[in-house]
């Protein structure tokens, strides 16, 4: 049965319909060109959905990404179904993946209506039926495949979307950036601990490889061998609301609240004065928490002391352990009230403590930008990485930072801000 599926589904591809012009790449992808306009805009949106899903931390590989596109042509690259199947069996590397998949996908494309994904639960003979009525659809050629505007307008806008400044959006657009933030999980760089885990690989393991040997009587077994255990650093967020950061905050704090749910960030809001909103971030649905957020926060829209809130949280939090080994971010404009020189001996101070100082900042996307403000340029020499803020795809970046990726790229069009020069390290090493 599958077998005759396969040849209905090979003999409409070996006939496509005179409105469904196809163009191949040197790669052997096809794009239908009929129904998304210019194929190199399909196969964008579709890179922005792999993107938008690896920033919300499945492990979609190049490999993976490239089997994607290939299962999307092979298939029919304006029907919701189809898209949803291929990206689902070649994008998630484990059962962990299905979630994440199903919250970026219903971000990315819009939630659907008629002809939307089938529900994640469908059981293994559901599936089955679904892919022998796709294929005898694609033969028949009838129009019910197709309702609604077409997948890939849709989800252009969202792809356009991505990359629109925060500041700028409409109401229904926010809203939209408010769905992807959601499906975001930052998370910090994977450190190596000193506990052993079993695995197939690494060292042996004796106390283990003992007791398999008294279970089989004395019988040569096999050697059981373990290696070093790996989990995330805990990352810190100090999220800037005053004035000038507001058109932002919002966006800001929903991506610190998609942190929270990993259960190892931190969150401060820094403006007049320091605020500690993990407990109020870490509601599960990204309403009441952001609601819980702003009713704790005494200064929004204030005036920033930036040098004396940074003495205040290494003083209260950081030095005391909760900024030793972690990835800090610090998400900010860099406009400072107070005395440069002050912040610029605490973010000394703070990159001798953490593992790495990010600092993103929303007006680093402007033409012509330059770190020109005294709190930005006192602060940049302690910087490792310095990124944007202003959009989604900034924000999904800067995840990828924080786990551990070189910075973001520089768009086309516009001079990079050179790097900040590393500051040596007084005393030990990193943790």
């Amino acid at each position: 049965m599958a077998g005759a599926a396969d040849a209905a589904g090979g003999a409409a591809r070996g006939r496509p319909a005179p409105d469904e012009e196809r163009d191949v790449r040197d790669d052997g992808v096809r794009v239908e060109e009929g129904r998304s306009g210019d194929p190199s805009e399909a196969v964008a949106v579709l890179l922005g959905f792999a993107r938008a899903l690896r920033a919300a931390g499945a492990d979609a590989s190049a490999e993976r990404v490239h089997a994607f596109l290939r299962a999307v042509d092979a298939l029919r690259p304006g029907v919701r179904t189809d898209v949803y199947w291929a990206g689902r069996l070649t994008l998630c590397a484990g059962p962990d993946d299905l979630e994440r998949y199903d919250r970026v996908f219903a971000a990315y494309f819009g939630t659907g209506g008629p002809g939307g994904p089938p529900p994640p639960a469908a059981s293994r003979p559901r599936r089955r039926l679904v892919v022998r009525d796709a294929a005898g659809r694609r033969a028949g050629g009838t129009e019910e495949e197709r309702p609604g505007p077409p997948l890939a307008t849709r989800a252009s806008s969202t792809e356009t979307l991505r990359h629109r400044d925060l500041a700028d959006l409409a109401a229904a657009e926010r809203e939209q950036v408010r769905r992807l933030l959601a499906a975001l999980t930052p998370r910090g760089e994977v450190r190596r601990t000193a506990r052993r885990r079993p695995a197939r690989r690494g060292e042996v393991d004796p106390h283990r490889t003992v007791r398999e040997l008294l279970r089989q009587g004395g019988e040569p077994a096999r050697l059981r061998r373990r290696a070093r255990a790996e989990r995330p650093r805990r990352l810190v967020l100090l999220v800037d609301v005053s004035g000038s950061m507001a058109p932002y905050a919002d966006a800001l704090l929903r991506f610190a609240h998609a942190a929270v749910r990993g259960r190892t960030a931190e969150v401060f809001t820094i403006g007049t004065r320091l605020t500690r909103v993990t407990r109020e971030l870490s509601h599960r649905d990204p309403g009441p928490a952001l609601s819980a957020a702003w009713a704790a926060v005494p200064d929004w829209r204030g005036g920033t002391r930036l040098g004396a809130l940074l003495r205040e949280f290494l003083d209260r939090w950081g030095q005391r352990g909760m900024a030793r080994g972690a990835v800090v971010v610090l998400l900010s404009d860099g406009w400072e009230r107070g005395d440069p020189e002050l912040l610029a001996a605490q973010m000394r101070r703070l990159h001798r403590l953490a593992h790495r100082v990010i600092w993103a900042n929303p007006l680093k996307v402007r033409p012509g930008y330059a770190p020109l403000a005294a709190g930005m340029a006192a602060a940049l020499p302690s910087v490792d990485a310095f990124v944007e803020g202003h959009s989604l795809a900034a924000l999904e970046d800067l995840a990828a930072v924080v786990r551990g990726a070189p910075p973001g790229r520089v768009s086309p069009g516009r001079a990079p801000v050179p790097a900040p020069a590393p500051v040596p390290r007084e005393g030990a090493s990193r943790a």
